[in-house]
């Protein structure tokens, strides 16, 4: 009888160590199906960032990962999304990946909306659409929605701006905002950054000179197209500030290359001088109506602080040095002109 009961506790072992194997093993795969799926690394080296546009759900987030070869495998991915309770909280933005991220901290950062900032530096872009052309590269505006808002006068009139002066709200500097913006953000954001460039001592400043701060940037651009070189800012702004306070016309060379809207004109000619445009200021006293360039912070400086002289005349040096010679009369002006007219001649530089 002690011998019968001694085989069945052995059998009833080997059954109860096989269930515990058996366990074991669900248990296994289990736990390499989650690791699988939530831990193991599934991000591919093909991309540095993911990006989710505005209103963009769950099944487009999908194809982009899926056309820009982003995983290794959409479908553990997917049902990590499902099981994670992604697929209802899409949130638009660049994400940056990390090649060998796992599903779960991916899945992580996309919930979160926990994206990396762009970071903008802009400065020396002429005109205000090829600025928006700029500014679509790094953010998800494209440049004809920004073009658009940049020629709305309804919109601009809420700020105090017009399309032709509207580009002075940009003042040239490095910012982070992030991806997703639009237009309308994007603006609001720069008339903020505007806001506080404007503090209490450059627009006092202003007011000393009977400017306000959209007329000295109009200035400012002025003398930056004329400036080679920022250490003769101050006195090309006190030149210009001196004709302007007496009533003359400015005859500044760059605004008649940008009413002839000819950017390679080296030599400024007759049939150039002849444009009708407000901004040929050969033609017409006072300011142009908007800025001829981006004005630099700079040259907006140069103008506030500008150098007291009695100058009011102006020509490059016949040295191509990029400085200028500077004139009381109109007789020694027209010697500096005349030295310097030479000097294009002797280069052959007709236009």
């Amino acid at each position: 009888m002690a011998k019968k009961s001694k085989k069945k506790m052995s059998t009833g072992t080997k059954l109860g160590l096989a269930f515990v194997a058996f366990v074991m093993l669900i248990g296994g795969i289990i736990a390499f199906n989650y690791v699988w799926k939530y831990l193991g690394g599934n991000v591919t080296d093909k991309e540095a960032y993911l990006y989710i546009h505005t209103g963009a759900d769950f099944e487009q987030v999908m194809q982009e990962i899926r056309e820009k070869g982003i995983l290794e495998d959409s479908a553990s991915f997917r049902t990590a999304a499902i099981k994670m309770n992604y697929i209802q909280k899409v949130k638009p933005g660049k994400y940056a990946l990390q090649p060998g991220m796992s599903n779960r901290r991916l899945i992580n950062m996309l919930k979160s909306g926990n994206q990396e900032p762009v970071k903008l530096n802009f400065q020396n872009i002429r005109l205000k659409e090829d600025f928006a052309g700029e500014i679509a590269k790094k953010i998800e505006a494209d440049s004809s929605s920004i073009s658009n808002l940049l020629d709305s006068t309804q919109f601009l009139d809420l700020y105090g701006f017009n399309k032709e002066n509207v580009y002075t709200v940009f003042i040239p500097n490095s910012y982070e905002l992030y991806w997703n913006t639009d237009a309308e953000s994007f603006f609001k954001r720069m008339h903020e950054e505007y806001q506080k460039f404007w503090n209490e001592e450059r627009i006092a400043k202003a007011k000393k000179l009977g400017l306000n701060p959209i007329e000295v940037s109009i200035l400012a651009s002025i003398v930056d197209g004329e400036a080679l070189v920022n250490s003769e800012m101050p006195t090309i702004a006190g030149l210009y500030l001196n004709r302007y306070q007496k009533g003359m016309k400015l005859e500044s060379d760059p605004t008649v290359i940008f009413a002839n809207k000819d950017f390679s004109i080296r030599r400024v000619l007759n049939k150039h001088l002849s444009k009708d445009s407000p901004y040929n200021t050969y033609k017409y006293a006072g300011l142009p109506p908007g800025p001829i360039n981006m004005p630099s912070i700079a040259a907006i400086d140069a103008v506030l602080n500008f150098k007291k002289h009695p100058y009011i005349y102006m020509c490059a040096k016949e040295d191509f040095s990029g400085y200028h010679n500077f004139a009381v009369s109109l007789a020694e002006h027209q010697a500096n002109a005349k030295k310097f007219q030479q000097a294009l001649n002797e280069r052959n530089i007709k236009k």
